[in-house]
């Protein structure tokens, strides 16, 4: 089993900057994947960047250039930061961790609030 917690959410103008935190509690050695997602009312959950396997990085196109996701593997916390903030970016954000082994299984945090005020 694995637990996770984010933290950092707010409301914050366009343009503007946030770093959300996750950090990663129980299984941790069993994570293979790990990131954040996000999901905005009536929409689906949709990708917005994760360490992938090879600790290679994977962005949304939306968030490029804007969103950072970085790691300290001692404290095993995962942030998102972002800078640049559009009204778009609105939306609950989620810490997401994947185990692959015995099968697939997905982790969720509780989430946080973004909200970006135009």
């Amino acid at each position: 089993q694995v637990q996770l917690v984010e933290s950092g959410g707010g409301l914050v103008q366009a343009g503007g900057s946030l770093r959300l935190s996750c950090t990663a509690s129980g299984s941790i050695r069993s994570i293979n994947a790990m990131g954040w997602y996000r999901q905005a009312p009536g929409k689906q959950r949709d990708l917005v960047g994760a360490f992938i396997i090879g600790g290679r990085t994977n962005y949304a196109d939306s968030v490029k250039g804007r969103f950072t996701i970085s790691r300290d593997n001692a404290k095993n916390v995962v942030y998102l930061e972002m800078n640049g903030l559009k009204p778009e970016d609105t939306a609950v954000y989620l810490c997401n961790a994947k185990t692959f082994s015995p099968t697939l299984r997905n982790y969720w945090g509780q989430g946080t609030q973004v909200t970006v005020s135009s």
